[in-house]
């Protein structure tokens, strides 16, 4: 089948073109002018990108936050809120997704078979915290040795403690043997959290390493949640390949970045979430924790692109109110542009996670992950954070939303 009659920016950065994009099996086959007569769908002009690909969500905090951190959900509530975030994902134009903590394998599978509407997901597992540090959401007055009895196995699964490098070392073979396909640590404080501070770091770099040993091992990688400057130095002296949020970053950490080929995955877009009041049910020192972090983290985005880093992009969305994922994008071309927008969430998220040889670019021998927009996002990035503007979702070749024309 052929995607005809449209342009296509193709995620590498080179300026659109009018040709047609011919799909076989699930796999582009050719790029050019359709034959005629040939059997096609019909873009009406329409702009084609690449399915986009967001490298920082959350499915498994997909619902009210304080009911699920107080366990007031059961299994069954959890679960409808995961499978609607993951449909939400694939109607905004994402066909694949990094899940950097809250699921288990469980949820990958279903989404994978085609029992659940779904992009492409990519997870580490639980994340791995330090003993009540970033990460654990118990109440004060509950020993940490009970956080783990929360998980619900093939679904949810926040995070897990260790106190020392041994129990890291459990944890993280823990997490591979339940689907893990490469780790994330905490190693500062973070916004939502009430057992740390920004400030803070967390896990020593001997620690961290051990995490990066047992990725080594079985040819996968480490990305850190890391806020300050401090952390971030120990992550990239321990082997990490990415860094999230990143959000002060000063430009001595991004040159040290840059040497050691760590990548950077900003998220402006829940901070954008946690300042709107009126959507999210958090007390007021998560409030207070998130002033001034945007401008910071827009001051370590322009650090990072002077370093010359890899920069892909995340939107760390929260709780039940996921269905803008794209306002991410929107929000990285008021920094940048929106064609930088769409390269960071395609071909350089696709090197980020792994998946360069698959997906991010519209090129032959690619999957077909495609999405045409109704209006142009590189003339308004607004289109990008609007899912009614993408029309038509293509994921593995196959029409996941629209119909063909």
């Amino acid at each position: 089948m052929w995607f005809a009659g449209g342009v296509v920016a193709d995620g590498s950065g080179t300026g659109p073109a009018a040709v047609d994009v011919r799909v076989t099996d699930g796999t582009i086959t050719a790029i050019g002018q359709a034959p005629a007569g040939t059997t096609a769908v019909d873009l009406g002009g329409m702009l084609l990108t690449p399915g986009l690909i967001d490298a920082h969500v959350h499915l498994g905090l997909s619902s009210p936050i304080r009911a699920q951190f107080g366990f007031r959900l059961s299994a069954a509530e959890l679960a409808a809120d995961i499978f609607a975030t993951a449909g939400h994902a694939l109607d905004a134009g994402f066909t694949t997704v990094r899940d950097t903590g809250g699921i288990d394998g469980g949820v990958v599978d279903v989404i994978a078979s085609g029992k659940v509407r779904g992009p492409r997901v990519l997870s580490c597992g639980p994340v791995q915290c330090q003993t009540g540090g970033h990460g654990y959401y118990g109440a004060p007055w509950e020993p940490t040795e009970l956080w783990d009895r929360h998980h619900i196995p093939g679904l949810c699964a926040l995070s897990l403690m260790a106190g020392n490098a041994d129990e890291l070392r459990r944890n993280v073979r823990e997490s591979f043997s339940r689907g893990a396909t490469f780790l994330k640590l905490c190693v500062t404080g973070g916004v939502v959290g009430g057992h740390d501070r920004l400030a803070d770091t967390q896990f020593t770099v001997e620690e961290i390493a051990v995490a990066v040993e047992e990725a080594a091992a079985r040819d996968t990688y480490v990305t850190v949640h890391a806020h300050n400057n401090a952390g971030i130095r120990n992550a990239v002296r321990a082997g990490v390949r990415c860094v999230e949020h990143g959000t002060d970053i000063d430009e001595s950490t991004a040159r040290s970045m840059r040497e050691h080929d760590v990548a950077l995955v900003p998220t402006f877009a829940v901070i954008e979430q946690l300042m709107d009041t009126g959507n999210m049910d958090l007390d007021s020192s998560t409030r207070d924790r998130v002033t001034g972090t945007r401008q910071r983290m827009a001051s370590a985005l322009e650090n990072a692109r002077a370093a010359g880093l890899r920069i892909g992009l995340g939107s760390d969305l929260i709780g039940p109110h996921q269905q803008r994922r794209g306002e991410e994008l929107r929000l990285r071309a008021e920094l940048e542009s929106p064609m930088q927008a769409l390269v960071s969430a395609t071909s350089v998220n696709a090197d980020i996670l792994g998946l360069s040889e698959t997906v991010g670019v519209i090129r032959v021998g690619m999957r077909a992950d495609m999405v045409a927009w109704q209006r142009n996002p590189l003339h308004d990035a607004a289109v990008f954070a609007d899912p009614d503007m993408a029309v038509l979702v293509v994921k593995d070749g196959r029409i996941v939303k629209g119909k063909a024309r």
